[in-house]
């Protein structure tokens, strides 16, 4: 199969090998695959991850080995985390904090530039026919942000500071503001904001903003190795900061205001598909906005290069052939 690969760098492979499916695993046909900041960080050597990269994704079931046959020909996303199910966390619903889980296109299995993935039955999950393709994509980076209402609990009268205007900020930004509570993002870029303010959500360019410790509840999405202490500047005491950002790289940082000021130091990964589906769903989220262009993947190192511009919200390869090549 065609498949983009990375073993230290990233290159095109057309004889790559077809996933051989373990029992109840699904085999997928790539529709289209969102490039996400993950994806790039995955490229400088996070997780020292060798394979095909890629995590977000539509795609048409061709085949299952065992489980539910009715699966073949549906379109579905998936979930991206296959733990083992017997050990203690899993079998305590902890399946993403498994100690021997896989991680499509991040963490020992192979991901989604290419034309199959191969993923466990109960990780899929069905896409309405009201949904595109393009809004597909979204699903998984879209319950990474409701992953925050299963971790803190919002009260009407909280001041939320979303930090970071990229993709995952953005899109934290429209899930908190669907709650009764003032949310704020801020960010570098005015484009980049307007897709929050057209959701009616309030937005400021992060320079002008001043570092007062006023916020209830700071999230971290930045995708910045400064972004922890710069976040820092504006939680109250015994507020809450929610860290979004992962990073090949670290930097180091003086902690003593988390112990001084008690804050309450919240990392937020992965989250529930369901919520994300329905907000999709029913318009209560619109994440074409975000979509900067989608691009053949043909065209890989292009798409690549677009998704590395800070001016790029969502690059989004079309898997199906020549596929599209348009600006939303």
């Amino acid at each position: 199969m065609k498949a983009l690969v990375f073993n230290g760098t990233l290159h095109f492979s057309d004889t790559y090998p077809t996933p051989r499916l373990k029992k109840d695993e699904a085999l997928i046909k790539i529709s289209m695959a969102g490039i996400c900041s993950t994806d790039l960080e995955i490229l400088k050597g996070y997780r020292s991850f060798r394979g095909v990269p890629g995590h977000e994704f539509v795609g048409i079931v061709e085949k299952v080995n065992g489980g539910n046959q009715k699966l073949v020909g549906k379109r579905v996303v998936g979930e991206i985390n296959c733990g083992c199910g017997t050990c203690d966390y899993c079998r305590r619903g902890l399946e993403n904090h498994c100690p021997h889980r896989t991680v499509i296109g991040i963490e020992g299995r192979n991901g989604v530039f290419a034309e199959y993935v191969a993923l466990p039955v109960k990780n899929l999950h069905n896409i309405p026919d009201t949904m595109s393709d393009e809004e597909a994509v979204f699903v998984e980076p879209l319950a990474a942000a409701f992953e925050i209402l299963e971790q803190v609990q919002i009260k009407s009268d909280d001041r939320i500071l979303v930090l970071g205007d990229g993709k995952l900020g953005i899109l934290c930004g429209l899930v908190l503001g669907t709650k009764d509570a003032r949310v704020l993002v801020a960010g570098k870029h005015s484009d980049k904001l307007d897709s929050v303010k057209k959701q009616g959500i309030e937005s400021v360019i992060i320079d002008t903003l001043p570092a007062r410790k006023e916020y209830d509840i700071v999230v971290e999405a930045t995708g910045s190795p400064h972004g922890l202490q710069n976040a820092l500047q504006f939680v109250k005491p015994r507020g809450t900061l929610i860290m979004k950002t992962t990073v090949a790289r670290s930097t180091p940082m003086n902690l003593s205001s988390i112990v001084v000021d008690e804050i309450h130091v919240v990392g937020s990964r992965c989250g529930p598909f369901v919520p994300a589906l329905k907000a999709l769903v029913n318009r209560k989220i619109d994440v074409r906005p975000l979509i900067t262009e989608i691009i053949p993947f043909s065209r890989w190192r292009r798409a690549v290069v677009r998704a590395r511009d800070r001016n790029s919200l969502k690059i989004i390869m079309d898997m199906r052939g020549a596929g599209l090549n348009k600006r939303l």
